[in-house]
């Protein structure tokens, strides 16, 4: 089951893609996570999606990772005497604290928090943005706007404030207990939803304690102000472009797309891009071909995965959304201007001796122009250092945690393999070479290149590199 690509996929299940069958097809196809969404998953669905995925995982011997996206804090207008509003350019409109049904002149906002954090001047999106308000006064449970954007408002639609940081936790009740269940079933990430400052990462982790890596999803303008020190206490990030076009003028996703993507290429963290990448393949067998040249622009700018949501959630053809999608990004790959273009935007290593080494091991591997880095890695680590270097050769990560290859699952380029840990350099050479040969990387007489933390097992202590030659039945010559 290796894959002909660097990029990762990952595949969000959902009603369309609840059978074995077709998971198995998903991954046949090219998924290489699977995300279960909190919003439509219950704890026992979820128990039973993490079950399937496992025994796929012994089926086909390969590890695969599993992403759990928790829902998040949901904002919602109350109800309305009527079921519904239409609310006019101009009009005053009030959002308060009286749970008493809503009229065309005000409504019920069940969050006492964001009545208390508004200030005059503050945008309020209803619907998804097709009806904008602006706070004109706010205070003692009430907020006056003015109805900038015009249209119909019924019951209970989704509230987004731009420019409002709301003082409390990213973290719901519901979030939780969706946590505490995920991390039960040894799930490899957790994806927290309408993260705003570090504090929220901070938060989870103190949950997880290292059960889990966390990505923070970069949906909102607060946490794009914060960019950096979300980044320094995530496990990786994902440009989640629904609610980020939602709250910022939908012209600046690209840009904040290359921007979040190249930043986390080089603190050498994953970097995921998600929301609307076939969007028309929920209904259709085909994608468009300004959907092909978006999924091809995440390759080209060297994100880690590429993720599908609705497309194999709940879309008619979710096994075509997948191989679509290795589709093209096995063919931008292919391409002559790939490799030039991933080289561009390397990043400058840290003052670190791991550093050193995996920027040494890539310079080696293409000077030498060896097919395979071999990374023996117990946390993952190595396997990360050396894919941050986006280098030309194939990454074999092998490690002795099955967790550690589950979670590289999600990190560009990294084929992982769990295998017990070398006792020895003679041994760590060995079966590198072994593996490389029998996972198809690399034949008798060809040289690769290992790296490893010596002594062995230490996590982070990358600080050893080596040229084996691969001699008669895989092993080192």
């Amino acid at each position: 089951m290796r894959r002909r690509r660097r990029i990762k996929i990952i595949a969000t299940l959902g009603p369309a893609s609840s059978d074995r069958a077709v998971v198995a097809s998903l991954f046949e196809a090219g998924a290489d996570v699977f995300r279960i969404n909190m919003s439509h998953a219950s704890h026992d669905g979820m128990r039973e999606r993490v079950a399937m995925i496992r025994s796929l995982e012994e089926q086909f011997g390969r590890p695969i990772g599993i992403l759990i996206d928790l829902q998040g804090p949901k904002l919602r207008v109350g109800e309305f005497e009527s079921g519904a509003v239409l609310l006019r350019k101009g009009d005053a409109f009030t959002l308060d604290c009286d749970p008493t049904p809503g009229t065309q002149t005000r409504v019920f906002l069940p969050h006492p928090e964001i009545l208390s954090s508004l200030e005059a001047g503050h945008r309020i999106l209803i619907d998804d943005g097709k009806v904008l308000l602006k706070v004109t006064s706010a205070g003692n449970g009430r907020a006056v706007t003015i109805v900038e954007v015009a249209g119909r408002v019924s019951n209970k639609k989704g509230v987004s404030l731009p420019d409002t940081t709301i003082p409390t936790s990213a973290m719901t009740d519901k979030d939780h207990k969706d946590l505490d269940a995920a991390l039960e079933e040894d799930i490899d990430w957790i994806a927290l939803s309408f993260v705003q400052r570090p504090e929220d990462v901070v938060e989870v982790r103190k949950v997880v304690q290292g059960r889990a890596l966390i990505m923070a999803k970069i949906e909102k303008p607060q946490a794009i102000a914060r960019l950096d020190e979300i980044l320094a206490v995530s496990d990786a990030l994902m440009v989640a472009r629904g609610d980020l076009g939602v709250e910022m003028p939908l012209e600046q996703v690209p840009g904040l797309q290359k921007r979040i993507t190249r930043l986390a290429r080089r603190h050498g963290k994953p970097v995921v891009v998600a929301t609307q990448m076939l969007e028309s393949m929920i209904v259709s067998p085909v994608p468009t071909r300004a959907e092909v040249s978006d999924v091809a622009t995440a390759v080209f700018e060297g994100a880690d995965a590429v993720m599908l949501s609705a497309e194999s959630a709940s879309g008619q053809y979710p096994f075509e959304a997948v191989s679509t999608m290795n589709r093209i990004a096995e063919e931008v790959e292919a391409e002559e201007i790939y490799p030039s273009i991933i080289t561009s935007q390397r990043a400058t290593p840290e003052r670190t001796g791991a550093d050193a080494i995996a920027v040494a091991t890539r310079d080696v591997a293409e000077t030498l122009q060896l097919k395979v880095i071999c990374a023996w890695t117990a946390s993952g680590s190595t396997g990360l250092r050396i894919a941050r270097e986006r280098p030309r050769s194939s990454i074999l990560a092998l490690t002795p945690i099955v967790a550690t290859a589950r979670r590289l699952a999600l990190v560009w380029g990294v084929h992982a393999v769990v295998t017990d840990d070398a006792r020895d350099e003679r041994d760590m050479a060995d079966r590198a070479c072994r593996h490389a040969f029998i996972e198809g990387f690399a034949q008798t007489g060809e040289r690769v290149i290992i790296v490893a933390g010596v002594p062995f097992g230490t996590p982070g202590a990358t600080n050893n590199m080596r040229i084996a030659l691969i001699g008669p039945e895989g092993g080192s010559a």
